[in-house]
């Protein structure tokens, strides 16, 4: 049992130690830092059709695995290199979600040469500035929406792949695009600008 220290947060993060650490210290905070965006590229990817909590707890293994989410390391990764990814039990060993890192990692690097960093990419879909929403209930937190269908279908455009619109919401809340906070969570106020 997580013991109790008074404050109110989002009910998702209250049943597990590492959801309330993630919830409470990662979970909406701004990210400029582009390892730490192609580190929530990969590891959503990887979510798609499992739970967080799974990814969550293979995370450190990812970090170790992907040399630290460094994108021109993993744009290298060969066929070899990808064997020993699809070996390696730390990880989630689907040869679809690991060949998509490695392609997006390289998509990723044209991202970065064409926009200076692909945190300026992503930032400029909403001018600079978190979307701020107020929810009460996480029933009303869609799994998409129209600022992550813009986003989805650009990166496919660019022909990155597993950033479907669902993944692309995901990762604009994980990287604090997106505020989803409830509006009685503490986090919530902390967050917004």
């Amino acid at each position: 049992m997580i013991p109790d220290d008074g404050l109110t947060r989002c009910s998702w993060c209250l049943s597990d130690e590492l959801y309330r650490r993630y919830h409470d210290e990662e979970w909406g905070v701004p990210v400029h830092d582009d390892n730490t965006h192609f580190e929530f590229l990969v590891l959503e990817g990887a979510q798609a059709g499992l739970s967080w909590a799974t990814v969550l707890k293979k995370r450190d293994a990812y970090r170790q695995a992907y040399e630290g989410f460094d994108p021109a390391k993993v744009a290298e990764y060969d066929e070899e290199r990808i064997e020993e990814l699809l070996g390696n039990p730390g990880i989630i060993r689907n040869r679809m979600k690991i060949n998509s890192s490695v392609n997006n990692a390289k998509r990723f690097l044209e991202v970065q040469e064409e926009f200076g960093s692909f945190n300026a990419y992503l930032w400029n879909f909403v001018e600079w500035k978190p979307v701020v929403n107020r929810w009460k209930t996480l029933e009303e937190i869609p799994a998409k929406t129209e600022l992550s269908d813009r986003v989805s279908k650009d990166l496919k455009k660019r022909g990155f792949n597993f950033v479907g619109s669902t993944i692309m919401y995901a990762h604009l809340q994980a990287v604090g695009i997106v505020n989803d906070h409830l509006i009685d969570c503490f986090r919530h106020s902390e967050l917004s600008p």
